[in-house]
């Protein structure tokens, strides 16, 4: 009962003190999701303990930061995942894209999202060998990188990467992923120099390859892969599913945001 009154205290400190609560009963949340600084319906946004009728609620407010807090949510269900794939805000359905979570129905629908941006996100962390196949058949060459840069890939999805067409996918892959030999053979002799450097230069190229670079007709090649020496080349390029916080610089702000 004490939160619940202090939830509706004239002081925004004290409001989002209460917001960030994780035993905060919902009768004292609820009305904080309206708020009106957002740094206290923020707090409502991050608390595990929020309602999913609360977080529904909060996907959909004005503010991007606290849209985007949702997405960190561990107490997002595929409700509140829904809403996000529906979304308008190219972000959110980015930071869904890089979900753990996400149902295959979901990655399905965001194998055709309008924003390469959401595809190629989806593409690096999904783990769903379908969703993979599909996007490995996009037409932008920035999602299929994607594809090159996630680690569960199979095999033979692997060796169709070493075949795209487009430069950069191939690089990225050789930086990225561990490729069978007949692989490995094919990208050793690879038309371009920036895929040959990037394979000097990779951590997950096998030593008897790099051997093999150092007499590359590029010395720019050749030179790179003799100088390499292990923990100064390109490790995976796969980064960590994005948790989006506000930056500091704001903090003192409050009142509801208009930025989409």
């Amino acid at each position: 009962m004490t939160l619940i009154d202090l939830a509706s205290d004239p002081s925004a400190v004290v409001r989002k003190a209460v917001a960030a609560r994780a035993d905060a009963p919902a009768q004292a949340l609820r009305p904080l999701t309206r708020d009106q600084d957002r740094q206290v319906r923020e707090a409502v946004a991050r608390n595990p303990s929020t309602s999913i009728a609360n977080l529904l609620r909060l996907v959909k407010d004005d503010d991007r930061w606290i849209r985007w807090a949702v997405a960190s949510n561990p107490a997002c269900d595929e409700s509140v995942r829904r809403a996000m794939a529906q979304a308008s805000d190219k972000e959110l359905r980015g930071l869904l894209a890089e979900s753990r979570e996400l149902e295959p129905e979901l990655a399905a629908k965001l194998t055709d999202d309008v924003s390469p941006e959401v595809r190629e996100r989806l593409a690096t962390h999904t783990h769903d060998l379908d969703v993979i196949n599909t996007l490995l058949a996009d037409r932008t060459a920035r999602v299929r990188k994607g594809v090159a840069r996630n680690p569960r890939t199979t095999a033979a999805q692997r060796s169709a990467l070493a075949a795209d067409p487009v430069v950069d996918v191939r690089a990225a892959l050789v930086r990225s992923l561990e490729l069978d030999e007949a692989d490995l053979a094919r990208l050793v002799d690879d038309r371009s120099v920036q895929v040959r450097l990037a394979m000097a230069t990779s951590e997950v190229v096998p030593p008897h390859i790099r051997q093999q670079l150092t007499r590359d007709p590029d010395e720019m090649v050749a030179s790179a892969a003799r100088d390499f020496r292990p923990g100064t080349g390109n490790a995976s390029a796969v980064r960590a599913p994005r948790i989006a916080h506000r930056p500091s610089a704001g903090a003192g702000r409050s009142g509801r945001g208009t930025t989409r």
